[in-house]
C-alpha cells in the first residue's frame, strides 16, 4: 500500500510550529496523517526517525529477506536502497537523521557496527575499545548516541558531543540503549532490568537518569525518540500480547495510540514540530510506515508510572546472567 501524498507530507513538517503554544501536555492526542511503504515488493517498511524538516529514515526488508536502509524525503520521494559496503550479513538499518539529511545506523558483519551516511557515501564507526557498536540517534549539531559493549562487558549507552564519547548505564540495568539525543543533550532510550523486562528512561543534561517510563498495563516498554521539548515516543506490550504506540511528556503524562484495527503499533521518532513517524502491522503480517502528529485534544491522557530522578552514577550496571549482546529494538 503506497500512498504518495507529498502535499500532506509537507504539511506534517510544518504543523504545530510551536508545541509550547498548546495549553498543556494533557491537551494533546496523536492524530494519524498518512501511511506509506517503500516502493516495489517489500516484506516490511520500518521507519525510525523524522528530521526537523520532515525527512524520514528507516529500513525495509526486501523480497529476498535482506534489510536495507532508506530515506523518505520531504516531498515523499524515496532514496535508493542504502547498504553499507562492509555489510556481509544483509542487514543495514537506518536509525537516525538530522536536518542536514545526515543519517546514522548500524550494519552487521562479524558483529554490529555503526555508520554515518550522506547520500551514498558511508563512514563506519565503532566506539573505541568496544566489541559491539550501534549508532541509534543523531541531532542537528552532529552529536550522536547509541549502545556498545565496552571492556566491562556490560552493554552500555553512549553519546558523543563535540567529539567526546561518554558511556553510561541506567542504575541496576543489565543493558542500556540510547536511541536519541536532542539539542539540549537529553537522551531517551530503554534499558533491561535483572528480570529481563524493558523500561523507558531519559538521561537529563546534568547526567541524572529519570526512570522507569512505563505506560499503565505495560509488560515491556521501549523508548525510541525524543525531540527538543523532550517529548518522548515509543511502544509497549500488554498482558494480552498487544503492542501499543505511546508518547510520554515529562513529568507524568502518557498518551496511547493504536493504528485502527492493528494489534501492533510503534511510534519511533518525533521532531521539533510534533510530527511523529512509526509503523503498524496489518492482518497479513506486513509492516507499513505511518506519519502522525500531536494535536490539541480534550480527551484524558493515559496513565502510567511517574518516573523518578536518579543521580548520575548512583548504582553500577549489573552483568546479565545470559548473553549481554542485546540487538536494539526496531
Amino acid at each position: 500500500m503506497i500512498k504518495k501524498n507529498s502535499i500532506i507530507c509537507c504539511l506534517v513538517a510544518v504543523a504545530l510550529p510551536g508545541l509550547k503554544a498548546l495549553a498543556g501536555p494533557a491537551d494533546f492526542s496523536v492524530e494519524l496523517i498518512n501511511t506509506f511503504d517503500y516502493p516495489d515488493s517489500v516484506l516490511s517498511t520500518q521507519p525510525q526517525k523524522i528530521s526537523d524538516k520532515g525527512a524520514v529514515v528507516g529500513a525495509f526488508i526486501d523480497a529476498s529477506g535482506l534489510t536495507h536502509g532508506f530515506v523518505r524525503f520531504q516531498n515523499g520521494h524515496f532514496s535508493p536502497p542504502l547498504t553499507d559496503p562492509d555489510d556481509t550479513a544483509g542487514v543495514t538499518q537506518g536509525r537516525g537523521i538530522n536536518k542536514s539529511t545526515m543519517i546514522c545506523g548500524n550494519y552487521t558483519s562479524d558483529t554490529s557496527h555503526g555508520f554515518f551516511a550522506k547520500g551514498a557515501t558511508f563512514r563506519n564507526y565503532d566506539v573505541p575499545g568496544s566489541t559491539f557498536t550501534v549508532v541509534l540517534g543523531l541531532n542537528n549539531a552532529g552529536d550522536f548516541c547509541g549502545s556498545d559493549i565496552p571492556s566491562s562487558g556490560v552493554q552500555s549507552g553512549f553519546f558523543s558531543t563535540g567529539g567526546v564519547v561518554t558511556e553510561f548505564t541506567v542504575p541496576d540495568a543489565t543493558a542500556t540503549l540510547a536511541y536519541q539525543i536532542n539539542s539540549s543533550g537529553q537522551i531517551a532510550g530503554y534499558y533491561i532490568d535483572s528480570a529481563g523486562i524493558t523500561h523507558g528512561y531519559y538521561r537529563d543534561s546534568d547526567g541524572s537518569i529519570v526512570s522507569p517510563i512505563d505506560p499503565a498495563g505495560s509488560t515491556g516498554t521501549i523508548v525510541f525518540g525524543n525531540n527538543d521539548s523532550n517529548y518522548i515516543v515509543g511502544r509497549y506490550s500488554d498482558a494480552a500480547g498487544l503492542t501499543h504506540g505511546f508518547a510520554f511528556i515529562p513529568p507524568d503524562t502518557y498518551i496511547t495510540y493504536d493504528f485502527p484495527g492493528s494489534t501492533f503499533t510503534s511510534l519511533n521518532g518525533i521532531n521539533v514540530a510534533g510530527s511523529i513517524v512509526g509503523r503498524y502491522l496489518d492482518s497479513g503480517g506486513i509492516e507499513h510506515g505511518i506519519l502522525a502528529r500531536f494535536v490539541p485534544s480534550t480527551g484524558q491522557p493515559s496513565g502510567g508510572t511517574i518516573p523518578q530522578r536518579h543521580p548520575a552514577e548512583m548504582s553500577p550496571a549489573q552483568p546479565s546472567a545470559g548473553t549481554q549482546v542485546r540487538e536494539p529494538a526496531f
